[in-house]
Parts: C-alpha cells; structure tokens; sequence
C-alpha cells in the first residue's frame, strides 16, 4: 500500500533548521511523521510535533514498507542538501512517481564546494564514495579535471589520496570542505601522495584538479585500451579486435551487456568505461579469470562490473535481460547462443568473435538463420627480424554482429 497524500521532500544542509526556508519549515511543522537519518532528525527543534522515524539499514529494500506503514498520514522525509542530487528524492520519485512527491530543494554541496573553490559546476566530474566503490574515480583520472567526491565520512579524504597515489596521480591537489554552509565550516589542502590531515568532521566533500605524475600512462574512456592495460593470461580480445566489436555492440546509457566467456574481461570493462550509466555482466567459468576480471574492473575505475562464475548457458539463467552480448568464447557449446538470443531484448545486438575452424564455421552457420554482417579482421604488426624489422601476423578474428528483431 503507497501512501495516499503525496510525500514531501525537504532538503537540509549542514546548518540545520536555521537554514530552511519558509516553505522547509512548513512541510517539517504540518507534517504527521518525518522519516530522515538520525543526524537530520537531530537536527530539528522540540516544538516539531510529528512522529520521527529514523531509516532502518538497509535503506532501499525497506523503503516501500516504511512509506505502507504509514499511509493515510502527512510524510516528510529529511535528505542531505538537495535531495535530487545523489538523494532519497530520486528513489522516492522511481517508487511513487514524480506527481506523489514534492521536492524542497536546498543548495547542494556540490553548488556549495564549487563556489568555494571557484570552479564551474557545469565542468567539475561528480562521484559519490557514500554507499559505493571508491574505485569508481579511476575512470575519470585524467590531468586538468576538477573532481568531486562526496565522501562516506571523515575516513573518505584520506582513502581518494590512496586511490589517486596508487592510480599515479599522487600529484593531485586536494582541498576537503567540511560542513559547508554551516558555522563550523573549514577547509584543509594538501597533495594527494602526501596527504596527513586526521580525519575530521564526516560531512566533507572532496575537491581534486586532477594531475598525473610522470610516466603516468592516461587511458581513455573510449574503446581499444592498450592490451597490457588489462592482467591476462593470454585470453584477452586484443585492442583491435575489441574496438571493432564495442563500435557493433554500441553501447549507451542504461543498457545492460552480457559478456560470455569474458576471459579477461576487456569488453565488459571497456562497455562500461564508456559511459557511468551503463551495467554489465561478465560470464567467467575459470575461477583465475574471474579474479583478473574484478581486479582488472577495480583498476580501471569500474568495481561496478557483475562477475558470474561458471559455465553458459547453465549461468545465464535469472539474469536481467541484456541490451547486448558478447561472446568471446564458448560459442561452439551447446545451447550458449540460444540462451543469449532467447534473453537478448527486441533490436538488442550481439557480436560474437571466432578465431578457430569451428567457431568460424558457427558463425557462418549462425549468419545464415539470422542475417547480420560476418568480417574477417587481420592486424600485422611491426616487430624484429634479424638486424632488421617485418611485419607479423596475428592470428585472424572473425566477428558476426547482428540485430535481434
């Protein structure tokens, strides 16, 4: 049962009830109960006379409950700042919909942290450390950016300097901006690859200006990583090949990839560097590649990547229906293809890769019920012959891409 009045929003900075507007105040003091983290709801006077329920942890599976329990009553929730951004707001907005909830905004602490430094909010990379990876930053290390952090608590400064020195961009400046907007408010600067400062105040935001240290390789975010950019044992979809491949699987916000016998796991990794919005799951069977998998996935600033151990199509079954697929290898197995073109969603693509006679003569066997475009990719490179140099053949790939209808 949803609540049957629509659920009111009020976003709170770090000064408390001082800081509320007119309109704040109203929807805490008419409402009936306010739901809220127990520092927000500590934040309010005696004279509120509503019920206060603090969120239960977990937070999100025992939303819907919480707001059943009490339907029929006037509900204000309590968030951090405004409540759309990285809030309670947009989940609430998901659960309802966007005409059961009224939103009371308030000036975010990325608005506030931006001012402060002096930076364009429209050109600063935002990630949040609460409830996350922190691993995730590592995508968007690239000299010059402006990067900002929420952090967890008072533990998260000291943690992005790690990240970032080990990542080598230790030479980073970073400015933590604690309690903004409140009396209490301070700021600490330092480098990254010699950050000291003592934990301090939880509410903190972190400011970075990106800058690498020499000899720092800088990746893109674009497909065809270098393949020495991943930890392999050789079963990797090599640069050309895998830029080849993510230019047919496309990929784009929401969308969701199975990559099948992922290997090393390059294609999901590079799926999901090329925009935060996507997700992926990497089929693995060998308990060595699963692992390089998740530390090539840490590495490259994707923790997020969904690894499944064990063989398709038997751990293909209950997974959420993909956009995309990719298979890398196991094509030939039985029932692996059926299984992802049986779940792949209406006009979702898969691209599959063959380097044996088989595996070639599948996907020529496979292109004949389906359609799609078979092609055949050569790469020769340059190394040593002798005193002199010539050009070496890599072994061919065979790629088929095709729509489902």
């Amino acid at each position: 049962m949803t609540p049957d009045k629509p659920v009111t929003v009020v976003g709170v900075g770090a000064d408390g009830w001082a800081g509320l507007d007119d309109s704040g105040r109203n929807a805490v003091e008419h409402a009936q109960v306010i739901l809220g983290g127990q520092r927000h709801l500590d934040l309010l006077p005696a004279t509120v006379p509503a019920q206060r329920v603090p969120w239960p942890t977990p937070l999100l599976p025992a939303l819907p409950d919480l707001l059943s329990a009490h339907a029929g009553r006037r509900i204000c929730v309590l968030a951090s700042g405004d409540p759309m951004w990285f809030g309670i707001g947009s989940h609430l907005v998901r659960l309802l919909g966007a005409e059961r909830v009224r939103v009371v905004t308030h000036p975010s602490s990325i608005v506030l942290a931006c001012a402060r430094m002096g930076w364009p909010v429209e050109q600063v990379t935002v990630r949040s450390a609460v409830a996350r990876e922190l691993d995730v930053i590592r995508r968007d290390l690239v000299p010059g950016r402006l990067l900002l952090v929420l952090s967890q608590d008072a533990t998260t400064p000291a943690a992005v300097a790690r990240v970032l020195t080990d990542a080598g961009y230790g030479a980073s400046e970073m400015s933590v901006l604690a309690a903004l907007g409140a009396d209490r408010e301070h700021r600490v600067d330092g480098c990254a690859q010699e950050w000291a400062a003592e934990p301090g105040d939880p509410l903190n935001v972190v400011a970075v200006r990106v800058a690498a240290a020499p000899g720092t390789r800088v990746l893109p975010t674009v497909p065809g990583l270098p393949d020495d950019a991943f930890d392999h044992d050789g079963a990797l979809t090599k640069r050309e090949a895998r830029a080849l491949a993510l230019s047919r699987l496309g990929p784009a916000a929401g969308e969701l990839l199975w990559d099948i016998g992922a290997g090393s796991g390059s294609i999901a990794v590079e799926w999901l560097r090329s925009d935060p919005a996507t997700s992926a799951v990497a089929v693995e069977s060998r308990d060595d590649r699963a692992d390089r998998i998740t530390a090539n996935a840490r590495r490259l600033g994707v923790p997020q990547l969904r690894v499944v151990r064990g063989r398709a199509p038997d751990t293909l079954a209950g997974l959420p229906a993909p956009d995309a697929v990719f298979i890398g290898g196991g094509l030939t197995t039985p029932g692996v293809f059926d299984a992802a073109w049986a779940a792949l969603r209406p006009g979702g693509r898969l691209v599959a890769h063959a380097v044996t006679l088989q595996g070639e003569r599948e996907l020529v066997d496979q292109a004949a019920r389906h359609g799609g475009d078979l092609t055949r990719v050569s790469v020769e490179r340059v190394t040593p012959l002798g005193s002199f140099t010539g050009w070496k053949p890599a072994r061919p790939v065979v790629q088929w891409a095709v729509s489902r209808p």
